[in-house]
């Protein structure tokens, strides 16, 4: 019967998936894009005050910010999605978890958002991304058009996600991403460049015998220059099996 009711949720290829983090559920298409940990990893390692107004920019079916609704006590959390169907899915997925109150979402280009009429500059708290790594120009593009939008910067690039996310937060406002290690250079520069200062750096590898392929960073708007590199985290232990801190972090520990 559960299962039925649940099933009255998907259109045609979706299907519902139990994510943890209290009882959060997740409507997905496999055929388009599935969240991965990059987005879990993102949503713990952002420190999300109380009464924070937060938005994640390239959100997906919202994961991001069903998560940080579950991990943190924020009072209001958007999302920015620009594929149609991922953000029709995403407004199901808040109705699906009865999560209307608190998470909203916005159809639009993130670098398009400021010309939302419900959206301020200078008016949030906090400002997450996990945006496509791939350039427009390089890697090997899928050939479903809403998986190389997920992957490849095919409308707002790297220099859109970072300046909007500097023109959205406060004064001291923190802004946190996760890319890849490849482009730390460039994060770095185009975060200075928009008064992000880099505060914090942790890199993620597979396991103990493989180099970093994720980065996370934290940067205060108009803070001071220091950065601080953080204990590298590794995903899995040498037997296949997550790692202690990986399992806390999706809360199966």
């Amino acid at each position: 019967m559960l299962r039925k009711q649940f099933m009255n949720w998907c259109n045609e290829g979706e299907r519902i998936d139990e994510i943890g983090f209290g009882s959060l559920r997740l409507i997905q298409k496999p055929e388009d894009f599935c969240y991965g940990i990059d987005a879990v990893l993102l949503a713990s390692f952002a420190e999300v005050k109380r009464g924070s107004r937060v938005i994640d920019l390239g959100t997906g079916t919202g994961i991001i910010p069903l998560i940080l609704s579950h991990k943190t006590e924020a009072d209001e959390i958007l999302g920015v999605e620009l594929q149609q169907d991922s953000y029709e899915r995403g407004l199901r997925n808040i109705e699906l978890n009865h999560l209307h109150d608190r998470v909203k979402l916005i159809h639009s280009d993130v670098k398009d958002i400021l010309g939302d009429k419900n959206i301020n500059p200078q008016s949030f708290d906090a400002v997450l991304s996990n945006p496509p790594y791939m350039k427009g120009n390089g890697g090997l593009k899928n050939q479903k058009d809403a998986k190389t939008i997920a992957r490849h910067e095919t409308t707002a690039g790297l220099s859109d996600f970072i300046g909007t996310a500097a023109s959205l937060l406060k004064d001291k406002g923190d802004f946190y991403l996760v890319h890849r290690p490849s482009r730390l250079v460039d994060i770095c520069i185009l975060c200075r460049q928009n008064k992000l200062e880099p505060k914090e750096l942790r890199l993620v590898s597979p396991n103990r015998n493989r180099k970093p392929n994720i980065l996370l960073m934290h940067c205060v708007k108009h803070g001071r220059p220091e950065l601080k590199f953080l204990d590298p985290l590794y995903v899995y232990e040498e037997n296949g099996c997550y790692t202690e801190e990986i399992l806390r972090i999706y809360e199966r520990k």
